[in-house]
């Protein structure tokens, strides 16, 4: 069957709260994919980083499947043999003393709110349901009714009102601009080192060192969300080693499951994490043998194999290739590892375009916040698959185009196969 067929089903039968770039995969391994008619194609995306380890890592798979034969699922109305060894593989590996496991990435910035709020009424005594917690102005987070709450995106709130008080932004970079809105009811500070969805914005140097500061001086919590900028993807283990502007409580997600299965947690210490008591919060596929197994796989894997090192050196490469095309189109190319995004100025239209065209060639990639086209490879990728991908990349960037007129709304809507 062609990809046409797929696209069609999926269009009649799911939600359409997707547009994808039109190609329908059915195979990976390492950084290449196939479709269902049997091309190939590099993965520069990496499923927004959740595959830093690549597509089917043998170690993961390997894990996944010894324990598939065991056992998968008990719930947290028991114990079982892998939950403790992955909360302490994890703990010792981010230098905290207590893990939450969870499964989503939003799951987990939900769950770190919980905390949060928890800490500050109970330990800290702002009045109870008065406090405050201040984000950043593009923000993502997930799509939650409260994490939307505080989206600055209209598009995200959208229809899903009324939505969670409790929020206070503040610009994307500026630490100043922070410590004004902090007060008395401030519980803490919510940001991603660097906002992914967003654009792939880089913060100021000094910003999340300043950040640390100025919660530490005010008894707030700095939260930082580590789900797409964690586990190696910026070049360090975690984002903040950049600045060693350790948060109070991190959030990881998306490559902590391996690329095989979903796991997130929340972590702090225990004067933090202990205002949980039984009762108080709880999943049932939440810290699960099988995602236990994956997640220590995953962790062993990101440290044998040092992908931390490889995304520094060859994000450095990459953004230095990509810096050297001279191309009319580019606004700005930014980003840290092999988290990169390549900025499209808006009088030559959106960067979809220009991601439809690296697909036709065999580069997968996706725009994100319209204007910047998004590079994030597996971790595993060679020096010599990055300049394959370069040599296609210079050419989309290089050659002549034709300006569209901006989408209406419509036709951000219209069926995959006609628009």
């Amino acid at each position: 069957m062609t990809g046409s067929y797929f696209m069609e089903l999926e269009y009649r039968y799911g939600a359409h709260n997707y547009k994808p770039i039109p190609v329908v995969i059915e195979k990976g391994e390492g950084v290449w994919v196939w479709d269902v008619e049997g091309n190939k194609y590099l993965d520069m995306l990496s499923a927004y980083s959740a595959l830093n380890h690549g597509h089917r890592h043998p170690k993961i798979i390997e894990a996944l499947r010894r324990q598939t034969e065991k056992l998968t699922l008990t719930s947290r109305a028991f114990y079982n043999n892998l939950l403790g060894q992955f909360e302490e593989k994890l703990a010792l590996f981010s230098g905290y003393e207590k893990v939450l496991p969870m499964n989503t990435g939003a799951e987990a910035v939900e769950s770190a709110l919980k905390i949060a709020r928890k800490w500050a009424y109970y330990k800290k005594g702002i009045p109870m349901n008065k406090g405050n917690i201040i984000v950043a102005e593009g923000n993502f987070h997930g799509r939650t009714i409260t994490i939307v709450s505080f989206s600055t995106e209209e598009q995200y709130r959208d229809g899903f009102g009324p939505y969670t008080p409790g929020f206070k932004v503040a610009p994307f970079g500026d630490s100043k601009a922070v410590e004004k809105l902090i007060d008395d009811e401030t519980i803490g500070v919510l940001v991603e080192p660097i906002q992914g969805e967003g654009g792939v914005r880089v913060p100021p140097e000094g910003y999340l060192r300043e950040l640390r500061e100025i919660c530490s001086k005010h008894r707030a919590l700095l939260l930082f969300d580590e789900i797409q900028t964690g586990l190696g993807r910026t070049g360090k283990i975690f984002a903040w080693h950049w600045e060693d502007a350790k948060p109070d409580i991190l959030i990881l997600g998306k490559a902590l499951g391996g690329g095989v299965y979903p796991v997130s947690a929340v972590l702090a210490n225990d004067q933090i994490m202990d205002v949980l008591k039984p009762g108080d919060h709880g999943s049932t596929f939440g810290g699960n043998p099988l995602a236990a197994a994956v997640g220590i796989a995953a962790i062993e894997v990101l440290e044998n194999e040092r992908l931390d090192l490889r995304a520094f050196e060859l994000g450095e490469y990459f953004m230095k290739q990509l810096r050297s095309i001279e191309s009319d189109y580019v606004k700005e190319v930014r980003g840290k590892g092999l988290l990169i995004g390549v900025e499209i100025k808006k009088e030559y239209g959106t960067a979809r375009p220009f991601c439809e065209k690296l697909a036709k060639l065999g580069v997968l990639c996706k725009e994100t916040h319209d204007q910047v086209v998004r590079f994030a490879p597996p971790l595993v990728i060679k020096s010599e698959e990055i300049d394959w991908a370069l040599e296609r990349i210079s050419k989309v960037l290089t050659e002549p185009i034709q300006v569209k007129e901006k989408a209406t709304e419509n036709s951000q809507k219209a069926h995959p196969l006609k628009g």
